[in-house]
């Protein structure tokens, strides 16, 4: 007797939600957008490079601190709408978590840093990885969705629901929620 196989459906995620951040005590830390990785992805290139480099370029303008990871400085570039800018902060991890073994809490807490802002490839890696190691060092942490996309549907929703559902579960997509993370887009991410 052969057995059918396994069906699940995801859960709808909740809608981004807006948020307004404090420049003095943001980090807005950029993941991947490099060639080749980045480069070998439509959804990287096409959907989140715009996005990322407009919030980039908010954050600049208001004094948010900018931090930049890939796991391949040796063998990767910069694709040029996101360069680093010098005085970011460079985060040297071969690990998905960016805080795994490397100085980025201690460098991030020396600057009064309570909250980030996640962005990059890919949403069920690095951002959330990094978004579990934040909430477990106590940063409250905003992803936006239009900002942290994977290769396919499945891997987004997959890495949207991790990121919600972590250690200090934020279901709901509560805003700012303490110590968890919050899914929200470019464009609902304000700096006050």
């Amino acid at each position: 007797m052969s057995k059918s196989p396994l069906t699940l459906q995801m859960p709808s995620p909740p809608d981004p939600v807006p948020v307004v951040l404090s420049p003095a005590t943001t980090a807005l830390l950029i993941f991947d957008i490099v060639d080749p990785i980045c480069t070998r992805q439509p959804n990287c290139t096409g959907r989140m490079v715009p996005a990322i480099s407009a919030l980039l370029a908010r954050a600049r303008k208001a004094g948010v601190t900018i931090a930049y990871g890939t796991r391949a400085p040796t063998m990767s570039k910069w694709l040029p709408d996101v360069l680093p800018a010098p005085g970011d902060i460079k985060i040297e991890s071969q690990a998905q978590d960016r805080f795994y073994n490397t100085d980025l809490d201690r460098t991030l807490k020396a600057k009064g840093i309570t909250t980030l802002i996640l962005a990059g490839w890919k949403v069920s890696g690095s951002v959330t990885y990094t978004s579990v190691g934040a909430t477990l060092r106590g940063y409250t942490v905003v992803v936006p969705v239009d900002a942290s996309l994977d290769a396919t549907d499945y891997e987004v929703a997959i890495g949207q629901f991790q990121i919600l559902h972590q250690h200090s579960s934020n279901a709901a997509n509560e805003p700012l929620k303490e110590r968890a993370s919050t899914l929200s887009r470019t464009d609902l991410i304000a700096f006050k």
